[in-house]
């Protein structure tokens, strides 16, 4: 299939799983909340707990329900995953496939007052920062995280805020994500979506029907737009 390739006002995306690879991190710090909470099944968890908050899975697999225990547990837990991506040997926190080309072709857009770009995660803005610093991603001044938003992926809440963030109508944009739930959440915002197979499988990320599915951010070509946004040109299998 030929090559496809459209226009957007902004494009929006999602973090880990999507422009960093995290993984060993995530494990770590689950291994480590298995000694506080010895009843979780860490393989059920990281089958489904991907691009949700991180306080929603604390409160469905560790039994989390009072909110400062909630926050200050969801802080632990993300911290974690930064010390423990290079703990044991570990490779850390990196950059995935084609994203550092992607982001240069596009840096210079991140400034407001016309953003042409956003990073809408599901992660707390402490945990987001360190992250996208450990992988030397430079932070969009359009940028949404946990805390921002009431009700997370996959309700449409952090795409929407994004696209406002940006200026412009989320039907107008596109969303990079990994994850099943962050599918949902950019679809039901009424954003394009580009799936990636990153941390899931195809089957998983074909049962919630993004635009398009590749394999990573090497699949993708963003081009600032010199009318403002971005051309997006998608190489298809």
């Amino acid at each position: 299939m030929p090559a496809v390739t459209f226009h957007v006002d902004a494009a929006l995306f999602d973090m880990d799983g999507t422009l960093v690879n995290s993984t060993a991190g995530v494990v770590g710090a689950w291994e480590l909340f298995k000694e506080k909470y010895p009843d979780i099944n860490i393989e059920d968890i990281l089958s489904s707990a991907h691009g949700v908050r991180t306080v929603d899975n604390l409160r469905k697999y560790c039994g989390i329900e009072d909110p400062q225990e909630l926050t200050s547990e969801a802080s632990r837990f993300e911290m974690a995953i930064v010390t423990e991506s290079t703990a044991k040997g570990r490779p850390g926190i990196l950059k995935l496939p084609g994203v550092a080309r992607a982001i240069q072709e596009i840096n210079s857009g991140r400034r407001y007052p016309n953003p042409s770009w956003a990073i809408c995660t599901s992660a707390t803005r402490e945990y987001a920062l360190a992250a996208l610093a450990s992988a030397g991603i430079d932070v969009p001044d359009a940028f949404v995280a946990a805390e921002d938003v009431k009700v997370g992926k996959p309700a449409p809440d952090p795409y929407l805020l994004g696209a406002e963030k940006c200026g412009v109508k989320p039907e107008n944009c596109v969303v990079f994500e990994d994850a099943p739930a962050g599918i949902q959440s950019g679809k039901r915002a009424g954003c394009k979506t580009i799936g990636f197979l990153t941390t899931h499988d195809k089957t998983q990320m074909e049962t919630v029907k993004p635009d398009f599915l590749v394999p990573n951010m090497a699949s993708v070509s963003l081009k600032l737009s010199q009318g403002g946004g971005i051309d997006v040109t998608v190489e298809m299998d």
